[in-house]
């Protein structure tokens, strides 16, 4: 690192002022050992040790394969050393550092080894939920009322009083939808109870018990892999191939053109098709018999390319659920969680009313989902497992919502996200052949690539120069940083990609596409 490096330093980080930077170049050791910034407990750059992956790695994976099979040989990126990891910064078993814009997919709130969360998962009361840990269903925990009132309750959103815990996102999709069913049916026959001839006919699979019902999903979706949330995702083929799935109808998800502000005639004109189509699909599926008795969708398509769509086709899209008694789901297990600048991302849409179920997981450390008064089940056993989630997850959310509020993470994270967005058009700008497409709200950034060959050797390369990212979709590079993510490291971010993609370009690989 050069002393220009040090002075850019001292303008990302002024919290790292001092000794400690003047340290980093007076020692010969400590500029090959993992440094750690004392206020913030931050790394203040990658260090790379080893291509990535390093032969740790390699040989670990190796096995894992033998063990787990093929399937994890295009996911598998380093075997992490977690005792090392600290805030941004994500350590591996080859020594090797990355500043993480990924985040454990999206999963991680407050970064690595986050202080607040160490100590309160060091106290007796969460080792004991650990070690016992119950079914909720029949025996919680006696904190967890109260668990749950300090923690998902304090962060509902607005109008939706309700809340169920599950294990993750997919089986929060998958009783969202049976959720979503159960309320249809009790609508379509005007009482909550079913009939001796529907509880007969449902054990052999057959109409009236077993209704013609579906949910209703968009083109490059993604609600998870279970078979009734993979039934309704449509991000990657491979994800599909081979599986039984329901039939459920598909509908097309818009596609905006950008800077949108130079496509704003021809992206409302792509929003008003998609909802005519959402429209026409309803009729003809309700028609056939085959209700529609509820809509999914995700604020931003995370897996499936990182695409948006405005807050007036969100709340077109629910006055079209309303009109047809079909629920409205928002998907926000990925986008959830102060990610987009707001708590929830389906805040910027400013809806008239709440969505009927909003489903959570990944940076709430559990999963589970909102919902409504009439979303609220009559018979016992409907929405059920053995865990139900985990009370010391929800435990341990406590003291997530708690930094947030005090280190004040959303207006940090909607600072963050303005400078990294803005990073990225530069980038974009700077390398016009190679990047398109810069979109985001809050740090939920992304920015396309020619094709999918040079994103993915483009993320090779960002891994090697210690920047830990993933693709989405074909094409798309996508940023899911933690909320301690800062300007400094958005700017950080901009100079590996930006050294990236000048060796790229210098390589003469521009030129082959």
């Amino acid at each position: 690192m050069a002393l220009s490096q040090a002075r850019c330093l001292r303008k990302r980080f002024p919290a790292v002022l001092g000794r400690y930077i003047q340290a980093r170049f007076a020692s010969e050791e400590l500029k090959v050992k993992p440094f750690l910034c004392k206020e913030d407990g931050d790394y203040f750059e990658p260090i790379m040790r080893t291509q990535h992956p390093g032969p740790v790695s390699q040989e670990t994976m190796a096995n894992l394969i033998k063990l787990q099979g093929e399937s994890f040989r295009g996911t598998l990126k380093i075997f992490a050393d977690f005792d090392k990891s600290q805030g941004n910064f994500l350590a591996d078993a080859d020594g090797n550092v990355y500043l993480d814009v990924f985040q454990q997919i999206a999963s991680l709130p407050l970064g690595y080894n986050h202080s607040a969360v160490i100590e309160a998962a060091s106290l007796p009361s969460f080792t004991t939920m650990v070690v016992n840990r119950s079914a909720l269903g029949v025996s919680p925990p006696k904190a967890h009322m109260s668990n749950i009132e300090e923690s998902i309750l304090k962060v509902a959103p607005a109008g939706l009083d309700h809340a169920q815990t599950m294990a993750c996102g997919s089986c929060a999709l998958e009783n969202a939808f049976k959720a979503a069913f159960i309320r249809y049916r009790a609508l379509q026959r005007g009482t909550p109870d079913p009939s001796l001839l529907e509880l007969e006919t449902c054990m052999k699979h057959q109409l009236p018990g077993t209704p013609n019902l579906c949910i209703l999903s968009f083109t490059s979706g993604f609600h998870g892999r279970t078979l009734g949330a993979l039934s309704a995702t449509h991000s990657k083929a491979l994800h599909k191939v081979d599986i039984p799935a329901f039939d459920w109808p598909v509908t097309q998800f818009p596609r905006l053109k950008y800077p949108l502000e130079d496509h704003v005639e021809e992206n409302e004109q792509e929003e008003a098709f998609c909802l005519e189509q959402v429209e026409k699909i309803i009729k003809k599926q309700n028609a056939s018999g085959k209700c529609v008795a509820g809509i999914v969708v995700e604020p931003v398509q995370s897996e499936g390319g990182d695409n948006h769509a405005s807050p007036s086709f969100f709340r077109q899209l629910q006055a079209i659920c309303n009109k047809y008694d079909a629920a409205f789901i928002v998907d926000e297990v990925q986008t959830g969680v102060g990610a987009s600048g707001k708590f929830w991302a389906h805040e910027h849409w400013d809806l008239p009313e709440p969505p009927s179920i909003v489903t959570f997981a990944k940076k709430m450390l559990v999963g589970g989902y909102y919902f409504k008064d009439d979303f609220l089940t009559q018979h016992s056993f409907r929405i059920f497992n053995t865990w139900l989630g985990d009370p010391a997850r929800v435990y341990l959310l406590k003291t997530v919502l708690a930094t947030i509020k005090k280190d004040n993470l959303l207006q940090n994270t909607r600072e963050a996200g303005a400078v990294l967005l803005d990073n990225i058009k530069k980038l974009q700008n700077a390398y016009p052949g190679l990047l398109s497409n810069a979109r985001g709200i809050g740090t939920l950034c992304a920015v396309d690539l020619p094709n999918t060959e040079i994103r993915n050797k483009i993320v090779s390369m960002l891994w090697n120069n210690g920047l830990s990212i993933h693709g989405s979709g074909d094409t798309a590079l996508r940023f899911r940083p933690a909320l301690i993510y800062t300007s400094g490291h958005a700017d950080l971010t901009r100079d590996i990609i930006d050294d990236v993609l000048n060796k790229y370009k210098s390589d003469g690989a521009v030129s082959s596409f």
